[in-house]
């Protein structure tokens, strides 16, 4: 069935969640605390070697760089474009409002685990590749590994941060939806190289979620002004 990866994509998050905050009962604050930053070194060890398995290539048994150029023009474009659509503050917006209809008010920590989480389990080729399979062929193979490790991911994620991580399954299913949708009538939009840079800067911004998770709140990047970097990339790809 056309869809079926972003719908089990969504339920390991939600029931990932529910793990994550059942166990986040059972620890103290200072496991907690632990926690997260573990998790946010994996998540930038995460990130390093995604960048690093697009950056490097063996040519003529010698290690080279590619893509300098597209990464530096695509993060700083992105980061401007992101800064001056102030995109951080209407996902933040978009968190409080999430927090308001599902009675969360009390929990101060929640649109900051929305837009962490959110940034963690949506960007990535993952994403993008499962979810044009998706809707080309109903191959719904890519999404169901993506959806295991999201599961576990946001499950450690909620123990640490909260339940504002379980709602990152909202971003995912518009994305990943939206894809499938435009896959199943458009077919496979992207050539290989816009797939190639979107895994790329993705990755660079994955290790961004990283550092956010393990430095303290004045030392906070605005992830989210940066995703417009992601839109750049894919588009340099075309040409």
């Amino acid at each position: 069935m056309i869809g079926f990866g972003t719908l089990f994509n969504v339920l390991c998050i939600v029931f990932g969640g529910l793990f994550g905050l059942l166990c986040k009962k059972l620890l103290s604050k200072n496991l907690q605390k632990s926690l997260m930053g573990i998790t946010g070194i994996a998540v930038i060890f995460f990130g390093i070697a995604g960048t690093l398995e697009n950056m490097l290539i063996i040519e003529e048994n010698t290690l080279k760089t590619t893509g300098a150029v597209m990464l530096v023009v695509s993060l700083a474009l992105g980061t401007v474009t992101g800064e001056l659509a102030g995109l951080e503050q209407k996902i933040n917006t978009f968190g409080a409002w999430l927090q308001q209809k599902s009675k969360n008010n009390s929990d101060s920590g929640f649109i900051r685990a929305f837009v962490t989480s959110s940034c963690t389990v949506s960007i990535g080729a993952m994403a993008i590749i499962g979810s044009i399979q998706d809707g080309i062929s109903g191959d719904c193979s890519v999404l169901l590994i993506k959806g295991l490790l999201d599961a576990i991911i946001i499950a450690i994620m909620t123990a640490s941060q909260g339940k504002g991580c379980i709602f990152s399954a909202v971003p995912v299913a518009i994305l990943q939806g939206s894809v499938t949708v435009l896959a199943y009538f458009a077919g496979n939009f992207l050539p290989e190289q816009s797939v190639g840079n979107l895994s790329y800067v993705g990755s660079v911004l994955i290790f961004c979620v990283g550092l956010n998770l393990i430095r303290s709140r004045e030392k906070y990047l605005p992830v989210a002004n940066f995703l417009p970097a992601v839109i750049i990339a894919v588009v340099w790809g075309f040409f």
